[in-house]
């Protein structure tokens, strides 16, 4: 066995994130040189990866940053294979960085993001592919959400108090109100809307509901004359549902998002929401 000391090992283990196990085969392997073995774990570590492409990562954390004056924030989804890594705190730094990174240089797009250092000579992949090395399981990274230009405010809920965030939301507001902002993201929270607004709902996808719903009523053996009003009503449906500002507020079902919103004297520009593998 190679001549090597608990130092070393700690060493190893604060340069690559490996377990002692893996640090201590591979200081074995190395014959007690610390950098060549921080060069095995990379090795073995990345092959790693690659054997755990295909498994499925459907746990994981949320997390949110929002700038001191509110005027911008970011929303970054990390999942992970089990609920025991994403509780890890090596997890959550790992995705707690890669939004302090999001926030810092405001990506165009997930490849812009993938590509961008992180760290000197590192970029967003590499750092998602250590994280997978180390911690031994798939770490995935496809999709964050950024909001800015008027007042932004975030809510992150919990399904778990020993996990971090599940459920999180963005939205942005025309004006600061924190009150409205935090009501209107747990309403989203709760609720799940897909759009913002009728019109931001694609053309097909209402054309969809209308073929969907005048099947339902043909099958149903509606009169043939009643089904324009029928048809429309349940597309009406389709928007109550899917529409954030159509939908019955969370706080008082009798009123719409929207009501509440112009009773507060306020406008919801945009706003994102990310369920943990959902």
């Amino acid at each position: 066995m190679a001549n090597f000391t608990a130092a070393d090992v700690k060493k190893l283990r604060e340069l690559s994130g490996a377990g002692m196990m893996d640090c201590k085969k591979a200081l074995d392997e190395a014959e007690g040189d610390v950098t060549k073995a921080v060069e095995i774990l990379r090795v073995k570590g990345q092959k790693g990866v690659a054997k755990r492409e295909s498994r499925t990562a459907e746990n994981g954390a949320v997390v949110a940053l929002i700038a001191d004056d509110h005027t911008s924030g970011v929303l970054v989804e990390l999942k992970c294979e089990t609920d025991f890594v994403a509780k890890g705190e090596k997890f959550q730094a790992v995705a707690q960085a890669i939004a302090e990174h999001v926030f810092a240089t405001a990506p165009a797009d997930l490849a812009t993001l993938l590509v961008s250092e992180i760290e000197p000579g590192k970029s967003v992949k590499d750092y998602v592919d250590e994280a997978n090395a180390s911690l031994g399981e798939k770490i995935v990274l496809d999709r964050y959400a950024r909001l800015s230009g008027g007042y932004v405010a975030s809510y992150l809920h919990r399904t778990s108090p020993d996990l971090p965030p599940q459920v999180g939301v963005l939205v942005e507001l025309d004006r600061e109100n924190a009150d409205a902002a935090k009501d209107v993201a747990q309403h989203i929270a709760a609720f799940a809307p897909r759009f913002l607004t009728r019109e931001d709902v694609p053309e097909d996808v209402v054309e969809n509901e209308r073929r969907i719903a005048e099947a339902t009523a043909r099958e149903e053996g509606k009169p043939e004359a009643a089904l324009p009003k029928i048809v429309e009503g349940r597309v009406n449906g389709f928007f109550k549902e899917n529409v954030v500002l159509n939908q019955p507020f969370a706080k008082d079902n009798k009123k719409t998002v929207q009501k509440v919103l112009t009773e507060e004297g306020v406008a919801l520009n945009g706003f994102a929401r990310f369920r943990v593998g959902a």
